[in-house]
């Protein structure tokens, strides 16, 4: 009984030392979240003060030139120059405070989520006890911060200047405060400070009261740190490479090398990179190195914007606050008025050249072939850092580190890490760091190269796959839209076309390969090569997709795709449709309604087996056709058919806010809006047709039987029709080469030939029979009765050709009509070229 009792008692006071380090934890928690919505707060007025202030600062700048000018006396000019000087200095000054605002919020930041994970740890101890200890209450003060200061003026007098002032001054106070409130709530969570900092981790509190040095050295500079002895490198390294690894692409991998290393490891670095990159196995046509990226902790007194640091290019300076007579106007730094502990770092920062050419047998060379960074203590290394910056470097010592960037084949750049004199020198483990570093922003940086070409590659497959641009064709308008699924997903299985039939019919096609890879490209280029092949044939729409579907097949297992296959056929405004497993399209008509066309939805392609079941509509003239993919109408959010009604809303919206016929392309991207903007579950195909067609009155047929008396009544129709539309300065020209194709058809043919005129921007004449084998042009000997036909069709028609039915094939040609009319001596120039039996 005693035991229990005694285990009970222990119990207890176990509990209550947990609570109470809970109780630490928490204040502590509330301290550094307290600090850190203070620093954060801070930072965004003291952002917006700087934007005023830069204002405040162009404005002075130009009244004190106008003043130059100006009649006006020597003291007024000198109280201007005075306010111009004070309002220059609160802009650097607004700067560092700044920069230490944010840094301060960071450093919070970081003891809060210590305090957030010790406080979990805890209460999770205390779970374990809760069956045995009677629970304690516990209650725990909340802090309030409020914003310590405020600015509500915004002209450019004195009182301004006052204002700026005193915030500073507030804002100094409050950091001040702050930092010792996060000091003390991280030693009461156990991370007690040493004689250089604290023990946390390599990245905390890179700051002290006034940005000065732990233990307050005076030789500090803005933003710098000196390197713990207690420093833990594999930690640093743990947490730089994860920033690194965030980059995506290039740009990105150098921005977080530059942040992980500046100011923790070094106080500033120049990046160079090959230009141009090589990739894989390519191998450089020059050694060329350009400056990618520099970065470094402001210099002593200067503020911000004393370097154009953070630069994507070489070492462009940003516009400074210099100005008037005798300053400089830029960013840049006047080297010559650097201090000796000062001038290694920022002298090859700012004088650092933007490209170099390798030596081949050059010092620099020979670091690089060497591929592990090194010191420039020796004659050597020196000179390799001025081949490399075209600098002359004024001290030796470990105060630098030249380490190539290898990636798996080779060297593709170098990166330079710089400490100034008056900080601690590299260690030898440093080199082991920078190495580190170094490899893996190459490796990275490699692999982005190889993700971005790959990309390219898989961009370029799908563009090839899909059609460099859509027919001109008569008596139908068309226009299209692919979006790939997302910028990372470039590839895809989504495809359309339009594929000209004879007859001037255009056949309609939309598909959808399941998946969204390179191997989706690939069977989408098969099945959309098989369609163009199946249409040229003119099979019935249920008939290509039938061999369709036997071909997805004959490619493996899982070849899945839904396809709509659509004729329309202007002449007789009809469209014929077959689908299988597609979305239905919608038909806009004139008026602004709209309908879904009523498809047999069937399977999809490449399950075998298929009935295809063909439908055939009716196409009202001025009517438009839209065809998609499932993309556009179905997300996470949204079924397919709720997405179709959206759609045919958004049609219905468009047509009635828009007074005239709306232009096909206009429409296409009115309709993607409905898509919504960035990365989309599913690639998107658009093909709309605007559905003219040719009205009955310029269309004219006759139906021949198969003997050589027809060739007159032939003749005939050409004259008639040609008087009817006015167009009898082409009888001659149209009638010989009607002749001439009829008579090649009825020679041959069993059944009823037939031809048509069709009248459009062109004269299309059309004739067909059962012969299925095409006419080819060739060149007639000097006593050959035949082979001048297609001859006189190639030099007098506009354009020609001959087709493959189902039935048989088509002869057709095209004429100009009488604004682009060949000549009586261009006629007679053609008669003179045909050769004479």
């Amino acid at each position: 009984m005693p035991s229990l009792a005694q285990e009970l008692l222990e119990q207890k006071d176990q509990t209550i030392r947990l609570l109470q380090e809970i109780d630490r934890a928490r204040r502590a928690f509330q301290a550094s979240e307290q600090g850190r919505l203070q620093a954060l707060s801070l930072a965004t007025l003291l952002f917006s003060l700087l934007g005023r202030t830069q204002a405040q600062v162009a404005e002075l700048r130009r009244e004190a030139d106008s003043l130059r000018f100006a009649s006006v006396s020597v003291p007024e000019r000198a109280t201007a120059d005075q306010r111009l000087l004070r309002a220059v200095q609160q802009e650097r000054d607004l700067h560092d405070a700044l920069l230490r605002a944010e840094q301060e919020r960071n450093t919070a930041q970081q003891v809060a989520d210590h305090a957030a994970r010790r406080i979990r740890t805890l209460e999770e101890e205390i779970a374990l006890l809760k069956s045995n200890v009677t629970h304690l209450d516990r209650d725990f003060a909340q802090a309030d911060g409020q914003l310590p200061v405020t600015v509500g003026r915004t002209d450019t007098d004195d009182a301004l200047l006052d204002d700026v002032d005193q915030v500073l001054l507030k804002a100094s106070s409050v950091l001040d405060r702050e930092h010792e409130a996060v000091r003390e709530a991280a030693e009461e969570i156990g991370l007690h400070s040493t004689r250089s900092g604290l023990t946390l981790s390599s990245e905390l509190f890179r700051t002290t009261p006034n940005n000065m040095p732990p233990g307050g050295a005076e030789g500090g500079v803005p933003g710098q740190r000196s390197m713990p002895s207690g420093f833990d490198r594999s930690r640093f390294i743990g947490v730089a490479t994860r920033k690194i690894a965030r980059g995506e692409d290039c740009d990105e991998i150098i921005l977080g090398l530059c942040r992980a290393t500046v100011p923790t490891f070094a106080d500033a670095i120049l990046l160079y990179l090959l230009d141009p990159l090589p990739i894989g196995d390519q191998q450089p046509a020059r050694w060329v190195f350009r400056l990618r990226r520099t970065d470094c902790v402001p210099p002593r007194g200067r503020g911000l914007s004393a370097l154009g640091t953070g630069s994507s290019e070489s070492s462009e300076s940003k516009e400074g606050v210099f100005g008037g007579e005798g300053t400089p106007d830029s960013g840049t730094v006047d080297c010559t008025s650097l201090t000796a502990r000062e001038d290694l770092a920022l002298r090859l920062i700012s004088q650092a050249s933007p490209q170099v050419e390798l030596l081949p047998n050059g010092r620099l060379a020979e670091v690089l072939r060497g591929v592990r960074p090194v010191f420039t203590d020796s004659k050597g290394t020196l000179q390799a850092l001025s081949e490399l910056t075209y600098t002359e470097t004024m001290s030796e010592g470990h105060h630098a580190i030249l380490a190539p960037l290898r990636g798996k084949r080779r060297v593709i750049g170098v990166a330079v890490f710089l400490r100034r004199s008056d900080n601690d020198v590299f260690e030898k483990d440093d080199l082991q760091v920078a190495q580190q570093l170094s490899s893996h922003a190459a490796l990275s940086i490699e692999k982005s190269m190889m993700h971005r070409r790959e990309a390219a590659m898989a961009s370029e497959l799908q563009l090839t796959m899909l059609p460099d641009g859509l027919p001109q064709l008569q008596g139908v308008k068309l226009a299209s839209r692919y979006l790939s699924a997302s910028q990372s997903t470039r590839v895809g299985g989504d495809w359309y076309d339009a594929i000209p039939l004879p007859g001037s019919r255009v056949a309609l096609v939309v598909g959808d390969v399941m998946g969204h890879s390179t191997t989706s490209a690939a069977i989408m280029g098969q099945l959309r090569t098989t369609v163009q092949t199946l249409a040229g044939l003119d099979l019935p729409p249920q008939e290509v997709l039938h061999h369709l579907d036997e071909q997805a097949q004959r490619l493996g297992d899982n070849r899945m795709a839904t396809c709509l296959y659509a004729v329309y056929d202007p002449v007789a405004h009809r469209i014929t449709a077959a689908n299988a497993g597609h979305p239905p399209p919608v038909l806009l008509h004139r008026d602004g309604t709209t309908e879904v066309v009523n498809l047999e939805p069937n399977a999809p392609i490449g399950v075998g087996g298929v009935d295809f079941q063909t439908v055939e509509l009716p196409a009202p003239p001025g009517s438009t056709l839209v065809l998609y993919t499932d993309g556009l109408v179905e997300s996470r959010t949204r079924d397919v058919w709720t997405g179709i009604e959206h759609l045919r809303g958004k049609l219905s919206g468009i047509t009635q806010t828009m007074s005239t016929k709306v232009p096909l392309e206009s429409l296409c991207d009115d309709i993607l809006d409905i898509a919504g903007p960035g990365d989309r579950d599913d690639d998107i195909v658009l093909l709309a047709a605007r559905l003219e067609g040719i009205a009955p009155g310029n269309e004219a047929s006759l139906e021949l039987e198969p003997r050589p008396e027809s060739v007159r009544h032939a003749r005939r129709l050409v004259r008639e029709s040609l008087a009817g539309w006015d167009l009898t300065e082409l009888e001659d020209a149209v009638e010989l080469l009607v002749s001439e194709v009829v008579t090649n058809a009825v020679r041959y043919a069993e059944r009823p030939v037939s031809v048509r005129l069709l009248r459009t921007d062109v004269l299309r004449c059309e004739v067909d029979d059962d012969v299925p084998r095409l006419p080819r042009l060739r060149q007639a000997g000097p006593y050959d009765e035949v082979g001048r036909g297609l001859y006189l069709v190639q030099r007098l028609a506009h354009k020609w050709g001959a087709a493959r039915l189902s039935t048989g094939k088509l002869v057709w040609f095209e004429m100009s009509l009488p604004a682009a009319l060949p000549t009586s001596e261009a006629l007679a120039d053609t008669a003179n070229d045909l050769p004479t039996p």
